[in-house]
């Protein structure tokens, strides 16, 4: 049973590894590297790597601040990391791959401060976000469904004043003013993001559709798949329900069937920055 969560569990991490394992192809390291402090969310995390390119890699992110936490990668980890990922590539039928370790040390990191940032009512979510006019909207679907396609075309309809927080991992922070979408490293096979927290206006949870066609839903409609783009670790699963309640409770929830066009984005931003 243990297994069977830290796999489900893992599966956001999964998304990772498949996306930006073609963006990097590192043949030389250097190991026994200095630590660095990275900010995620406003917390700083300090990270004692393995590998020189995690640190350029996370070059965007790095601060002088004083840590919260702090995260120590051994080789035992990158073992268990490419275990894992086998694991869910056995589960879903799909081909086992063979990792380069300096990325599944970013994927161990990923990982870890997840699980770190939980604590601090912080929680990673599976989804592209947009920032437009200093409000951020976020939109999730079952992989494959054209989350990233989406967004570029708000950037498209909207130009400058459409900025990409996060395109595969946004953190959420949670606030007594309000959640605030994060940006972060781990930002799929694009690599868009920006170091930018900015208040979460919206949420959409996209299908494909022949048309475009956009309504509200209520917490209910939306629970099971947002709960499924979560990263959920075991024994922290009460933790994760409980912001999911306030996230649903707090922001505008939406439903969308959608085309790969212009007229999507007009369509989504259209409803989405007027009502709260």
């Amino acid at each position: 049973m243990n297994e069977v969560r830290k796999r489900r569990s893992h599966r956001l991490c999964r998304f990772v590894a498949f996306r930006e394992y073609f963006c990097y192809n590192e043949k030389t390291e250097v190991m026994a590297l200095d630590a660095f402090v990275m900010e995620i969310a406003g917390l700083p995390v300090q990270v004692q790597p393995l590998f020189e390119t995690t640190g350029v890699y996370c070059r965007n992110y790095l601060t002088k601040r004083e840590p919260v936490c702090c995260i120590e990668i051994h080789r035992a980890d990158l073992e268990q990391e490419q275990r894992l990922l086998n694991l869910e590539a056995d589960e879903e039928g799909l081909k086992r791959r063979k990792f380069p370790e300096p990325f599944l040390e970013r994927s161990v990191i990923q990982r870890r401060i997840a699980d770190a940032l939980l604590e601090r009512n912080v929680l990673m979510l599976h989804g592209s976000t947009v920032a437009v006019d200093a409000q951020a909207y976020l939109f999730t679907a079952a992989c494959g469904t054209g989350k990233s396609t989406h967004t570029r075309l708000w950037r498209e309809l909207l130009g400058v004043r459409a900025v990409m927080v996060n395109d595969d991992k946004p953190f959420l922070r949670f606030t007594g003013d309000g959640i605030l979408a994060c940006g972060s490293p781990w930002s799929g096979k694009h690599g868009l993001d920006t170091n930018i927290s900015v208040p979460l206006h919206g949420i959409c949870i996209l299908k494909r559709g022949p048309e475009n066609k956009i309504h509200r839903i209520g917490a209910g409609e939306c629970r099971e798949m947002l709960r499924q783009q979560c990263h959920v670790p075991e024994g922290m699963e009460d933790r994760v329900e409980a912001l999911l309640s306030d996230l649903t409770e707090r922001v505008a929830l939406w439903e969308m069937e959608c085309t790969k066009e212009i007229q999507a984005a007009q369509t989504a931003y259209g409803a989405m920055h007027v009502q709260k």
